[in-house]
């Protein structure tokens, strides 16, 4: 398979409102897990945050009809577009995609429509409602900002959302579809009813008295993720017409496989299966073998099951001798559909800086997990070839591999 050049990053974690702020909080270790008062009085008012991020300076007058999402959404394709060097007003817009990986709908605007409904007040009920919270509002409101008339959708496959959506984009630009995608993930989940929703299936950290220990990948006392919000986004382009433009690629995506376990709505195979499918189908596309690979960035949750499969699938596919690990989430939190994106983003920061970001948290390896994981500080590295692995429920995996330009 031909290799994608990745010309832009775009990127907006609690970590940081760009790229390059939230790869220097990754890389300091330092969580970003805090005590969230607009969740209320849930079981667990945790959350990640992105900090200082004005989007009324971003999009104006616009900004009213928009959720959340969008409005992260926006900010990063514009970072992105402005990093690859690309001027949307020159473009030739019928030939630029708009694929974005998300989650669930937006929240903010159901809950409030709903609350409206049951007290009668229907004439209250916004018109918006459904423009504002569909999955796809995201991607359309690219389009319609930065002109993109090619292919535009949105993916879903859970906390898969969007490292699968930048696999269907790569599909996009190898198929002549496009010229220029612009693909990632978004992620705006800090809402009672998710926080709510994910309390009641034990699958959120509990460590109310140490919020900022709360997101532990990988530790033996991890109880749980912490929800987040976030957005990546790349500008994919194919490498020989980045080189005829005279761009110069962050990186190259050169391998990307998917698969699913068939096995449960929300827990992954206990034994690994689909991820080894989905691994072997990436490297199998990049002409690699798993020895190529110089570090995961893992997907990492902090669940306690779902680590532990991780870490000895990883084992296996990697015959006993994993390469380096970290999963950036012990600092970012969960950014559940954006995740696959901004850990792409980061993989792809990885290979330029040839530095692994530590994995937060990370006091006492679970004896379970037999994985060379990056802790505590930064880690220099020699590293040509990067797998970014994502997982969510319905057993959706995708693995992508990144090597560097």
């Amino acid at each position: 398979m031909s290799d994608i050049a990745v010309t832009g990053l775009g990127l907006l974690t609690a970590a940081g409102a760009d790229a390059g702020s939230t790869w220097q909080g990754v890389c300091s270790g330092v969580p970003t897990a805090a005590l969230d008062p607009r969740l209320g009085d849930v079981p667990v008012p945790l959350s990640c945050r992105v900090p200082d991020f004005d989007v009324k300076a971003l999009l104006g007058r616009d900004v009213w009809r928009m959720d959340r999402s969008a409005h992260l959404a926006l900010a990063a394709a514009h970072e992105a577009v402005a990093d690859a060097g690309l001027d949307p007003a020159s473009w030739d817009g019928a030939r630029v995609g708009v694929v974005v990986g998300v989650g669930t709908e937006s929240k903010d605007t159901i809950v409030a429509s709903v609350r409206k409904y049951i007290d009668h007040a229907y004439a209250a009920v916004s018109p918006l409602t459904v423009p504002r919270s569909m999955v796809n509002a995201p991607a359309a409101e690219i389009g319609i900002a930065l002109g993109a008339y090619g292919p535009s959708m949105a993916v879903t496959t859970a906390c898969a959302s969007g490292a699968t959506a930048l696999g269907v984009a790569r599909d996009l630009l190898l198929a002549d579809r496009c010229d220029i995608v612009l693909a990632g993930g978004i992620e705006a989940p800090c809402h009672p009813v998710t926080s709510l929703s994910f309390s009641q299936m034990g699958a959120l950290s509990t460590r109310l008295h140490d919020p900022a220990g709360a997101s532990r990948p990988f530790d033996a006392d991890r109880d749980g993720f912490v929800l987040a919000e976030g957005a990546g986004i790349l500008v994919l382009e194919r490498a020989k017409d980045a080189r005829a433009r005279r761009a110069s690629p962050h990186a190259y995506f050169c391998g990307y496989g998917s698969s699913t376990d068939g096995y449960h709505y929300a827990a992954a195979h206990p034994e690994g299966t689909g991820i080894e499918r989905a691994y072997r189908a990436a490297l199998a596309d990049a002409g690699l073998e798993p020895a190529d690979i110089g570090h995961v960035n893992a997907h990492g949750t902090a669940t306690p099951m779902n680590d532990r499969i991780e870490g000895v699938t990883l084992r296996r596919i990697f015959h006993g001798r994993p390469p380096a690990v970290t999963s950036t989430k012990g600092v970012t939190g969960h950014t559940l559909g954006a995740a696959g994106a901004v850990e792409a983003v980061l993989a792809v920061l990885t290979l330029r800086h040839q530095m692994i970001p530590p994995t937060a948290n990370l006091d006492r390896l679970d004896p379970d997990i037999d994985l060379d994981v990056v802790a505590k500080v930064p880690r220099p590295c020699r590293v040509e070839t990067v797998a970014s692995n994502s997982f969510g429920f319905g057993g959706h995996n995708t693995v992508l591999v990144l090597r560097r330009a």
